[in-house]
C-alpha cells in the first residue's frame, strides 16, 4: 500500500517544520501561535523550502538547466505520487489542482442524454459545478442524501444507483464534516455495475493511508496545497491505466506527444499522444519552483509514512472530542474514528456563536477554518496535545 512506512518513535517530526509558535513564523498574527488548519493550507516542511531555494538558483543560472533536469522534475514527482497512492507512474498526471482532474473526466467521457451522475449530498463545489455544467448536454446530476440525516454513507450512495447511473463522483473525506466514505465498499458496488467511480481525495491524500487499487476507483484527483504540504497551484490526477484510451483529451499539450523529449527533432507529421496519464498534465509542467517543492514534500511524507500521520492526527482528534465542553459545543463529525478523516469539526449551539468563537480563536492566535457554520480543526504531524488544550480552553470560556 502506498505511503505505509512507519516512522521511528524517537523522531520528532515537528523539528522538520518552521516554529509556528515563534514571532515571524509561518502562521500570521504575531507570536505564540497554534496552527490547526492543514485542511485549508498545509505548511512547507524545511525540505520543501530548501528545494525552492535550489530551484531559484537554477533559474538564476539557467545554463545549469539541462534537458535531463527539465524532464526529471515532473518524472520524479510523478513517481513519488504513485508510491503515495499505490499507483503506477504512467497513471499519474500533474495538474494545477483538483479541478483539473474533475474537468478532465467531465469533458472526456462520451456522455449521452439521459446519463446520470450521482454525488453524495454536500460535495465541495469543485466536485459539483463541472458535473452540473453537463446538464446542458442532457446529463442528469443527482445527490444521494444521508439516511441518518447527518452523514452520507457508501450504502446511501449504492442505494441510489440505477440503470442510468454512469458515474459516481465522491469526496473520500467531506471538507465540511470530515465524514469518510467506505470507498472500498462503494468502489466494489460501482465496479460490479459497470459504473465509473471518481474520487476527490483532496482532504485525504497525505493524511489517510490508502491504495487506489483497494478503493477500486477509476479516477482520483487532489489538490497539493493541503495535506501534501505542496505549493498552491499543484495537484494530480490519477486514471486507471486501462481507461487512458477511453477518456478523450480536451487540450493538447506538446509535451504529451510521443517524441517531445527530443528537442532537436520535434515531431510534426503522424504525431500521436503518449499512452500515459501525462496526456492530462498541466501546461508548462516542468515548473521548477512548484515541482521542486512538491517533490521534496512528497519524499518527506513517504519518509514519515502516511500511516504515522494518520495515527497522530487521529490521536489529537480523539483528545479534542473526549474533552469537548458538551454544554457549549456539539460534534459535527462522525464519532467513530473509522468514519472520520484526519480532522474534526465542532460547533457552538448557534451559527452566530460559532462565528464568534472562530473570531476569538484568531484573536488568541489559534488558527482553524470556519466551514458550513462549524470550526474545522485540522492538525498534522507537527501539532501536540497542548495545542489542542489551548483550543479547548477557548471553547470552554
Amino acid at each position: 500500500m502506498g505511503g505505509l512506512k512507519t516512522a521511528g518513535a524517537a523522531k520528532d517530526w515537528r523539528e522538520e517544520f518552521a516554529d509556528f509558535s515563534a514571532p515571524g513564523g509561518p502562521a500570521p498574527g504575531g507570536g505564540d501561535r497554534v496552527y490547526l488548519d492543514c485542511a485549508a493550507q498545509g505548511p512547507f516542511p524545511r525540505a520543501a523550502v530548501r528545494a525552492v531555494h535550489q530551484a531559484l538558483e537554477l533559474k538564476q543560472s539557467p545554463d545549469r538547466i539541462t534537458t535531463e533536469i527539465y524532464f526529471e522534475y515532473p518524472q520524479k514527482t510523478r513517481e513519488a505520487l504513485a508510491r503515495l497512492i499505490g499507483a503506477e507512474p504512467v497513471e499519474i498526471a500533474l495538474t494545477t489542482g483538483a479541478s483539473d482532474g474533475v474537468n478532465a473526466v467531465a469533458r472526456g467521457l462520451a456522455w449521452q442524454p439521459g446519463d446520470e451522475i450521482l454525488l453524495p449530498a454536500g460535495e465541495f463545489p469543485a466536485n459539483y459545478y463541472p458535473w452540473k455544467n453537463l446538464e446542458r448536454r442532457g446529463v442528469r446530476v443527482r445527490e444521494a442524501p444521508a439516511s441518518d440525516g447527518r452523514f452520507v454513507t457508501a450504502d446511501d450512495v449504492v442505494a441510489q444507483l440505477n440503470e442510468r447511473t454512469r458515474l459516481v463522483a465522491a469526496s473520500y473525506v467531506s471538507y465540511s464534516s470530515s465524514n469518510r466514505l467506505d470507498l472500498a465498499c462503494l468502489g466494489a458496488a460501482c465496479r460490479a455495475r459497470g459504473v465509473r467511480l471518481f474520487v476527490d481525495a483532496s482532504q485525504a491524500v497525505g493524511a489517510v493511508a490508502f491504495s487506489v487499487k483497494e478503493l477500486q476507483c477509476d479516477f482520483l484527483t487532489a489538490a497539493g496545497y493541503k495535506w501534501l504540504f505542496s505549493p498552491y497551484g499543484t495537484g494530480f490526477f490519477y486514471i486507471r491505466r486501462e481507461l487512458i484510451e477511453e477518456l478523450e483529451v480536451g487540450d493538447i499539450r506538446w509535451l504529451a506527444v510521443e517524441g517531445a523529449e527530443n528537442f532537436n527533432r520535434l515531431p510534426r507529421e503522424n504525431w500521436q499522444l503518449v499512452t500515459e496519464a501525462r496526456r492530462w498534465d498541466a501546461a508548462e509542467v516542468s515548473n521548477f519552483l512548484n515541482l521542486g517543492a512538491m517533490r521534496a514534500s512528497l519524499e518527506f511524507l513517504l519518509e514519515v509514512g502516511v500511516a504515522e500521520i494518520e495515527r497522530h492526527c487521529a490521536g489529537l482528534c480523539e483528545h479534542l472530542i473526549e474533552r469537548l465542553p458538551r454544554d457549549r459545543c456539539v460534534l459535527r463529525s462522525p464519532r467513530s474514528p473509522a468514519q472520520r478523516g484526519p480532522f474534526v469539526c465542532v460547533a457552538a449551539r448557534t451559527a452566530e456563536r460559532t462565528a464568534a468563537l472562530w473570531q476569538q480563536l484568531r484573536e488568541k492566535n489559534i488558527y482553524v477554518s470556519l466551514r458550513q457554520d462549524a470550526l474545522r480543526v485540522a492538525p498534522n504531524i507537527y501539532n501536540r496535545e497542548w495545542e489542542i488544550d489551548r483550543l479547548l480552553a477557548v471553547l470552554a470560556e
